[in-house]
């Protein structure tokens, strides 16, 4: 058994162990599961990839004369000003004015809240056009102006929901392309794309959520941020494998950091064709070890995580639940999988490359001494399940 004040000891001291959750797989078939938790202190678990349900406030300060912002653009993306008079909320998914919201076509750039979030952090100088009714207290009814994010009081990401646990692998049953979020599936199931780091993510390494919660630093794009709520759609509960690990999408995290330290390589907006733009990020979150299970847990390895496959054509847009059949992140790395007699070719929207890298740089901040670990001052839910939105009549 160890404690998080142990291991901030041996972190601060410069003595902890601290391997990733690629590394720890064999460490452990080496070492055994005893001595190994007794050496290693902490596992670092990463994932990069789109993760729409992203944003961030903003805070531009007052002008001479004073604004009170009532509509407001960057870069033609419309941002949130429900909040204050200069405080604005940036959605990661929000298309630019103008930009098609259905039909996309070959070559055309499409561009949204996630490009303006990767822009700021790379220091980009940005348009902002503002409007306003106009108060005794905030006279000035229209402005524009360019700023940077230095120029910006506060730039905080504040993401409902982050690193889902898992995720489904899409396919398409019709006989006519569509494009999703999933990226375009092409008919009669001649492709397959899924979306996860597989055995570095960091809620596969911690399925029953023992160390990350509520208060977990993390990092975040290369900022130190921490989880401040459960992700939206959070779904504790749900159908596990006998390891413990989701056969579904079950957790989420909610996650907050500070833009102005965050690395531009692990902020990138994405456009997804036909469907619209997101925001990919590069998030790690270390595990310590503070006993002999959550190790286990650790080591879990692709070929015992499944993913459900969905027909995004009928079965997805209908909600209907109905899964083909589970495929594990072994046999979806490998570029194909089988369903059903037939060989399909697969593809995946996030960079197994990339979650290693986040977790190798995760890994030497906490050995550098640069990186404590924080203890969650609340757990996340482990019984939750999500609720659909019915459609109903106003009520008499």
């Amino acid at each position: 058994m160890k404690t998080y004040e142990q291991i901030n000891d041996r972190i601060e001291s410069g003595k902890a162990v601290v391997l990733t959750a690629e590394e720890i797989i064999d460490y452990v078939e080496k070492k055994g599961l005893a001595a190994a938790a007794k050496e290693v202190d902490v596992v670092t678990t990463a994932t990069f990839g789109p993760m729409c349900s992203s944003g961030c406030v903003l805070n531009f300060g007052h002008s001479k004369p004073k604004i009170r912002m009532s509509e407001a653009w960057v870069e033609d993306v419309l941002v949130y000003t429900g909040l204050a008079a200069v405080d604005v909320y940036l959605g990661a998914t929000q298309l630019r004015h103008g930009d098609p919201a259905n039909m996309y076509h070959p070559g055309e750039f499409r561009y949204g809240g996630g490009h303006v979030i990767e822009d700021l952090v790379a220091g980009k100088t940005l348009q902002l056009f503002a409007l306003s009714y106009g108060t005794d207290c905030y006279p000035l009814r229209e402005i524009r102006t360019y700023f940077t994010i230095d120029d910006l009081n506060q730039a905080i990401m504040v993401n409902p929901r982050n690193c889902y646990q898992n995720y489904n692998v899409a396919v398409n049953d019709s006989d006519k392309t569509i494009y999703t979020y999933m990226g375009p599936l092409e008919p009669d199931r001649k492709n397959a794309n899924y979306c996860s780091a597989g055995q570095l993510s960091p809620l596969l390494n911690d399925p029953y959520y023992e160390t990350i919660g509520v208060g977990t630093r993390v990092w975040l794009a290369g900022t130190h941020g921490h989880v401040y709520a459960e992700g939206t759609q959070h779904a504790g509960g749900g159908e596990r494998t006998p390891d413990g690990v989701p056969k579904d999408g079950a957790g989420t995290l909610a996650l907050t950091g500070d833009m102005k330290q965050m690395r531009p390589e692990f902020v990138r907006g994405v456009t997804l064709r036909g469907y619209g733009v997101s925001l990919a990020l590069g998030i790690g979150i270390p595990i310590p070890l503070l006993n002999e299970e959550i190790l286990k847990r650790t080591c879990v390895r692709d070929r015992d995580i499944l993913a459900p496959v969905i027909d995004y054509s009928t079965n997805y847009p209908q909600n209907t639940g109905k899964v083909i059949s589970y495929v594990n992140y072994e046999q979806l790395r490998s570029g194909r999988i089988e369903l059903e007699g037939r060989e399909v070719a697969v593809g995946s929207l996030s960079s197994y490359h990339k979650a290693l890298e986040i977790a190798h740089l995760l890994a030497d901040e906490i050995r550098r001494g640069d990186f404590r670990l924080a203890e969650p001052i609340a757990p996340l839910p482990k019984d939750t399940t999500t609720k659909p939105l019915v459609i109903r009549e106003k009520a008499s």
